[in-house]
């Protein structure tokens, strides 16, 4: 491997070829970020059956060459990545690992890592080097500035140093860890907030309607879980499927998120009977604590990760002009003190989990958060510093009557999502996942550009705080 050139056009005599196995969403990111940072050998497959189509469609396209299949790709290739679903790893190693290039470094881009460890360690050749990776963040997000994981499993530091230049060009932000550490970190970041909002769409489809069109969800916290719900329904159900499947941290949590939801909601169902307030209550706050420490004023010298509602009430699907012909009061959010009263049980049921797991959720923001961690861990945490408005939302669950049946319907979801899970069947979380998302299907180009520009919004606010908590 000595000698390679770099793709940020450091004169050298040779460039490494690389191999991308799978074609799917990531896959094309990253053919798309590694041509355009000036790697001239990048050999890609996809199905046998996919191949003309991918010869066609990358015909012209600068230093890419599609492949018959994963065996051409492989014993061309100096660094491998199999860009396949967690579900098929092994079948896919199994079937072209044999063939690796000798010396070659092998890498696998699966959200669970304990399938793909086994994989290489199984069928991979004992010569070849794995240095895995993982880009924390969806197909359509940019990269530049996400966390990119780096595992060094098997290799070399030459090795090593070889992925990091090749993969500098996406612009991301190295994260070293085991494939152990990897599998814990990515439940932490993810298991709980695919769950939450998996359950918050199957709630809404239950229910046949579009929670921003009566004019309750259309603002703050609300435009925050719609969009972020509509963003996880338009990606592809293997996405989330693996983690939550494979990854037994996170079929743990799971389980503990639909325990929370569902005790909390009996709490409010008790009503102030026999003490149920104050027990519900209790709860709350002790979830807090646990949580975000005893300090919930503004005066937390840590500065919050959302700064105003006004960042998310800019977002609100109610202003965009598909809705203004229907829903005309609704394109401007009210101020968050005038309006209803809203239980939010989505997010103390995620606090309530993290607190009985003994989650410490700020641990992974510096570490590897994904862009939808991070928004909904700063949702969750301007409700839960704001004394008032985690007050209103105790008081709402109790005495409000509006939002009974949707809650009943996310309490059902969220059982429903973690038994399907606990099967273990990825055909049935298929089935549940497409039924929601039929629901939704018209709503995704809607939804899509606004929850990109929000994320994009609160990742800008994000590196101004950091940057001005490191100059503190």
């Amino acid at each position: 491997m000595n000698g390679l050139q770099n793709g940020n056009g450091h004169a050298q005599p040779i460039q490494p070829t690389i191999g991308l196995i799978g074609m799917g969403a990531m896959g094309r990111m990253y053919a798309k970020y590694l041509s355009e940072g000036g790697w001239t050998k990048i050999h890609v497959c996809d199905l046998p059956s996919k191949y003309e189509q991918l010869k066609t469609e990358y015909a012209g396209v600068s230093g890419v060459t599609a492949l018959p299949d994963g065996h051409a790709v492989s014993r061309s290739s100096d660094f491998i990545v199999y860009s396949v679903e967690a579900e098929f790893i092994d079948r896919v190693v199994a079937q072209y690992g044999p063939s690796t290039k000798m010396n070659a470094i092998v890498a696998g881009q699966t959200s669970v890592k304990a399938p793909e460890k086994a994989a290489f360690e199984k069928y991979l050749p004992q010569d070849a080097h794995i240095v895995s990776c993982h880009s924390l963040h969806a197909p359509s997000v940019s990269p530049v500035g996400q966390p990119l994981v780096l595992i060094r499993h098997r290799a070399s530091a030459e090795a090593l140093r070889l992925v990091e230049d090749i993969l500098r060009c996406l612009g991301s932000r190295y994260v070293y860890l085991s494939y152990t550490e990897h599998d814990s970190v990515t439940a932490n970041t993810q298991a709980v907030t695919h769950a939450a909002f998996l359950s918050m769409g199957t709630a809404w489809a239950s229910m046949k309607e579009y929670p921003w069109e009566h004019g309750l969800y259309v603002g703050g916290i609300e435009t925050a879980k719609v969009n972020i719900a509509l963003r996880i329904y338009s990606n592809a159900w293997h996405v989330y499927a693996g983690l939550a499947i494979l990854n037994p941290t996170a079929k743990t949590q799971i389980h503990q998120f639909a325990e929370s939801a569902t005790d909390l909601f009996k709490l409010m169902l008790e009503g102030p009977s026999e003490g149920g307030e104050q027990r519900l209550r209790e709860r709350v706050l002790w979830g807090c604590r646990t949580v975000f420490g005893d300090n919930r004023t503004d005066g937390d010298e840590r500065t919050p990760i959302l700064l105003s509602e006004d960042v998310l009430d800019r977002f609100s699907l109610g202003r965009t002009p598909v809705l203004q012909s229907i829903l005309p009061s609704s394109i401007t959010p009210p101020p968050e003190s005038q309006r209803k009263g809203n239980s939010h049980l989505s997010l103390l049921a995620m606090v309530d989990c993290w607190a009985h797991l003994n989650i410490q959720p700020f641990h992974h923001l510096s570490l590897a958060a994904t862009p939808i961690f991070r928004l909904f861990l700063g949702v969750a945490e301007h409700l839960f510093r704001s004394p008032k408005m985690l007050d209103r939302a105790i008081h709402s669950g109790l005495y409000d009557t509006w939002h009974r049946q949707d809650d009943l319907e996310f309490v059902v979801a969220a059982r429903g999502w973690s038994q399907c899970v606990s099967f273990g069947s990825f055909e049935l979380y298929h089935r549940r996942f497409e039924e929601t998302r039929v629901f939704f299907e018209g709503r995704f180009d809607e939804a899509g550009v606004l929850g990109t520009e929000m994320i994009k919004a609160i990742m800008e606010s994000e590196q101004k705080r950091e940057q001005a908590a490191l100059s503190s």
